[in-house]
Formats: C-alpha cells, structure tokens, sequence
C-alpha cells in the first residue's frame, strides 16, 4: 500500500522525497513561483471545505481543470486529482439541502464533465455514500453512466474518515475491494491503516499537524526554537509517517 503524506504547507513539496498529497485549495495559492521538486503529487479537491462552507462547489469543473494545468505549468508534477465529488456526512447532507441519492448523481456528472475536457490531468472517481448500500448503488450509478469502476487505476472512498476505525468501514473496503476495486482511503489514521490497509491500493493522512497542535509537540529540530508547536514542520510530519507505518507493519 502507497502512505501519502498530508500537507498543508507548500514548500514541503519542495523538501519532500516521499509521496505527498495536498489540498486544491492551498495549491491554488501558488500564482508564480515554480515548483523545483518533480516528485509526484496527489491532489485532494477539498470537497468537504467547499461543502461545508458554501454548500455547494463554488468552482467549476472547467475551472478547476484549468486551474490544475496551470500548476503543472508551474512544474507540479500531478500523479493524480481527486474529482469534485458530493460528500455524505448527515452534516453535509444539511449544509446543501439535498438528498444522499442526489450527492451521488452530481458525483457522476462531475466525473463525467472532468473526463471530457480531454484533459492530461489524471481524475479518480470518488465512491460516496453513507450506509453500506449507498456505496453498492453508487457503484451502479457509475457503471450506468458507462463507467466501470473495476477498470480505473484507483479509486477513491468517501464520507468514511470520521467514521474510519470502525468496523462498518472495514467491511465496506473489504466488499469493495472484493469487487476489484483499486481502492484509495482518505485521511485513514494509524487504526483504520491497522484494520483494512490490505484492502487498499493508497492512502492519505494529514493528521500529523493536528497531532503536533493539540499536544503541542516539538520535534528534536524545534525544540530550540520560539516555535510554539510542529502543525507546520516537515521534519516532525515526516517522524509522524515512519512511526505510523512502522506501527502498522508497512515500513
């Protein structure tokens, strides 16, 4: 299984020699500096951000595709770009007002949209649901729309990081991966990584920040410093991810 780092921070894609995986919304704050490190990259579309805060995605899938070759432009080497997908979470559900079935037809469509541009930026579909038949019938939603999903190099699981260390989400990534799907977790933590890492493809965390701002820890290098806590240092994120796979048996 492929362990992408998290970050938030755009000069650790400079400093970095492990895969990382980043939000749109920070990398679309590059507007002229290049990117030196040709290191492969993936790309979270901040769907939940987006969601959560406009109810609805406030940028197209035409502009978020333009947007993307501009910083390949910049030399960000893109491996992949999540799609603009509709979230499950009953506090999403709330904050757009529409339906679970209704999310995962706009989650179609936006794939849809995405593949047609005839772009050089690779999109995954996201599966997205809530209860385990949600999934199932999102499945057939794509497969109706002439995709099929066993066939894609990866595919991403949605609305299941708050829920990620449970057993309900360990058996959907393991009926998915029955199925033939190349599957990608988001944001899996060491316990869920500990329960179905050999159900998937890839992975991604970001919880490394979060971590260091609540205990307020400091790595060996910070520790000198006025720093206040490591939520923004590369070498502690990088302590974090070989601790964390070390503890799951993947390094």
């Amino acid at each position: 299984m492929k362990f992408y780092l998290g970050t938030h921070v755009l000069n650790h894609i400079e400093k970095s020699n492990v895969p990382l995986f980043v939000s749109f919304r920070q990398l679309r704050k590059r507007k002229k500096k290049s990117f030196d490190n040709n290191l492969a990259i993936c790309v979270d579309s901040g769907g939940f951000t987006e969601l959560n805060i406009n109810g609805k995605w406030s940028i197209t899938p035409q502009d978020y595709n333009s947007e993307l070759l501009r910083l390949k432009d910049l030399g960000l080497n893109i491996e992949w770009a999540a799609q603009q997908d509709y979230m499950c979470e009953p506090f999403v559900i709330d904050k757009t007002g529409l339906d679970i079935e209704t999310h995962q037809k706009l989650t179609v469509e936006n794939f849809l949209t995405l593949r047609s541009l005839k772009s050089n930026i690779h999109y995954i579909p996201v599966l997205q649901g809530y209860e385990l038949k949600d999934y199932f019938n999102h499945f057939e939603m794509f497969e109706s729309a002439g995709i099929d999903l066993r066939k894609e190099r990866t595919v991403g699981v949605g609305s299941v990081c708050r829920r990620q260390n449970t057993k309900e989400i360990e058996y959907l990534f393991k009926c998915l991966h029955a199925k033939g799907l190349k599957l990608h977790g988001f944001g899996v933590k060491t316990n869920g990584l500990r329960r179905y890492s050999k159900y998937l493809q890839s992975a991604d965390s970001l919880a490394w920040s979060r971590n260091a701002r609540y205990l307020n820890e400091k790595c060996n290098i910070c520790l000198n410093n006025k720093t206040k806590n490591c939520a923004n240092c590369f070498n502690y994120a990088l302590n974090w991810r070989n601790n964390v796979l070390k503890k799951v048996g993947l390094l």
